[in-house]
């Protein structure tokens, strides 16, 4: 069964931890002192390829690696092109460096006017507040800051980046990452929301994060209430494939939407994850049964050593096409590069116009039928057929 006919929620369980007592399984904390980070960790509960076994020796060096018992369960342990166990478990790939790779390949560093801070884009910055993820995914982004396996030595400044916004008037929005924000206690996301909500030229408070996805039961009634007091809050989960939208998910979107929370998600392209169009189908309708808009297919950004994960941008765009027309609007992402160096996020959209004159648009719609649109204005002629067009357009406007 494909999964477009699957409109089943999975549920991930306590599975293998089902010892365990159930108060502990629901403690965020729990979850977190019990992540798998060490080859023997892997190796109690599933037998590894030697793919893997070279790339979780090579972690410590990279990026390190960490699993939530949660998550881990939603892995397919007798299927090594698992679409979950690609994205968690580090593979002897990661150490194949290619020229046009980076280290920091969105050029954040060159943008950070003070340590954490991004400011690319005119109106928003990018506010790194921790180094810590609660699972750390084989294509990060930030593979040289999180977790600090490269020795990058990243401290958060908050004090420093609540100043520089207060004297930028300019900054109307922030956007919480890292690492992820939701690692921080309730206490520190209270303080530092409140701190953003007392600027008065800040309007627009979003934080990325995949605790959601990786740590459900992070998302609290307490958590919550810190939300309901500093809303509206928006907020970009990260979900890449169907099997992730879990029920455990699904409650936990929930509690953030009932909470005044706006919902995104972002996903990131990935071979042998989600490059196929009934996949990405079947992802962006369980996520709006969550209550989740799908917002960003990202291209893969040039990370070192994921070009294991890269997918051709035709095939990108072709998931669009497939998605466009064939399924509500609410559940198209826009499809994006993040521009290698810093350039920001450029839309990458199938070819749909054919051409534009000084007279009209020529387009194609997503069954590929070709439609023109006009752009001048031409008056009816008072003779044959076209006399009786002005006359129903009266009845039209005026009867």
């Amino acid at each position: 069964m494909s999964y477009s006919e699957d409109r089943s929620v999975w549920f991930a369980g306590q599975g293998l931890w089902q010892h365990v007592p159930v108060t502990e399984w629901a403690d965020w904390s729990w979850q977190l002192k019990n992540r798998l980070t060490k080859l023997e960790d892997l190796e109690r509960y599933m037998v590894l390829t030697p793919e893997e076994r070279a790339g979780v020796l090579l972690a410590g060096s990279k990026l390190a690696m960490s699993i939530t018992p949660y998550f881990f369960n939603l892995i397919d342990r007798q299927n090594p092109n698992c679409p979950i166990r690609l994205q968690m478990i580090p593979r002897a790939g990661e150490g194949q460096l290619h020229v046009e790779e980076m280290l920091d390949s969105l050029g954040e560093d060159e943008h950070s006017p003070v340590p954490g801070l991004v400011h690319r884009y005119p109106d928003r910055v990018l506010f790194l507040v921790t180094d810590r993820c609660a699972s750390y995914c084989r294509y990060c982004t930030r593979s040289r800051l999180v977790s600090n396996a490269q020795d990058y030595n990243f401290h958060p400044e908050y004090e420093q980046g609540l100043r520089y916004i207060e004297s930028h008037p300019e900054i109307r929005d922030v956007l919480l990452s890292g690492g992820d924000p939701l690692l921080l206690s309730d206490r520190k996301l209270d303080h530092l929301l409140g701190r953003l909500r007392a600027i008065k030229h800040v309007e627009f408070i979003r934080i990325g994060s995949r605790i959601p996805v990786f740590l459900p039961q992070r998302i609290t009634p307490e958590l919550c209430e810190v939300f309901k007091k500093h809303g509206p809050v928006w907020m970009s989960i990260h979900v890449n494939h169907p099997r992730e939208a879990t029920a455990e998910l699904k409650d936990a979107c929930e509690r953030l939407s009932f909470a005044g929370v706006p919902l995104g998600n972002q996903s990131v392209l990935l071979k042998g994850v989600n490059d196929d169009d009934e996949i990405m189908k079947a992802l962006v309708h369980r996520l709006l049964r969550m209550r989740v808009r799908p917002y960003y297919l990202y291209q893969m950004d040039l990370i070192t050593g994921g070009s294991h994960f890269k997918v051709d941008v035709r095939k990108g765009m072709e998931i669009i096409q497939a998605l466009r027309g064939h399924t509500t609007g609410y559940s198209v992402p826009q499809y994006v590069i993040d521009a290698p160096g810093g350039g920001g996020k450029v839309p990458i959209n199938p070819d749909y116009v054919e051409k534009i004159t000084d007279d009209e648009v020529v387009f194609k719609n997503y069954e590929g039928r070709t439609f023109r649109y006009p752009l001048t204005a031409t008056p009816v002629q008072a003779s044959g057929e076209a006399e009786q067009r002005p006359a129903k357009l009266h009845v039209e406007l005026h009867g």
